[in-house]
């Protein structure tokens, strides 16, 4: 049992998605801070200042040692935003990635060079022709 998940682990399709896992949580902190430090300043500047963290829907405000019981709808927002942004990046990263391929395959492949024991009896052929 250990031969067998040592083979399936060391598979290039599993170790493929690992490091695809590792760098999909580093590309969505970056996409993350994007959204909360530089996208949704912005749109809260041209909205007139509103905070999206801010938004909220409070169902039963703060009382004493009870905390206020909220629906925290601008955090929503925040996600979706952060979802619509990393799924066009990938979107586009697999766009290039296809029309690279479709080139590749695209492209003629030259025909192999005749080995020198074809050219020597192609050039006797043509002697030969030649000679009758």
């Amino acid at each position: 049992m250990l031969k067998e998940f040592k083979e399936f682990a060391l598979k290039g399709n599993v170790m493929d998605l690992a490091v695809a896992v590792i760098i999909g949580g580093a590309f969505k902190a970056i996409i993350s801070s994007l959204v909360n430090d530089i996208i949704m300043p912005t749109i809260s500047t041209l909205l007139g200042g509103v905070s999206f963290a801010d938004l909220k829907y409070v169902i039963t405000p703060a009382s004493g040692d009870l905390a206020e019981v909220a629906i925290l709808y601008g955090s929503f927002i925040q996600a979706i935003v952060d979802f619509l942004i990393i799924a066009f990046t990938i979107f586009i990263i697999i766009k290039m990635i296809t029309k690279k391929k479709e080139e590749e395959a695209a492209a003629p492949v030259a025909p192999p060079e005749p080995s020198k024991e074809e050219v020597l009896l192609t050039e006797i052929r043509d002697i030969l022709k030649s000679s009758n």
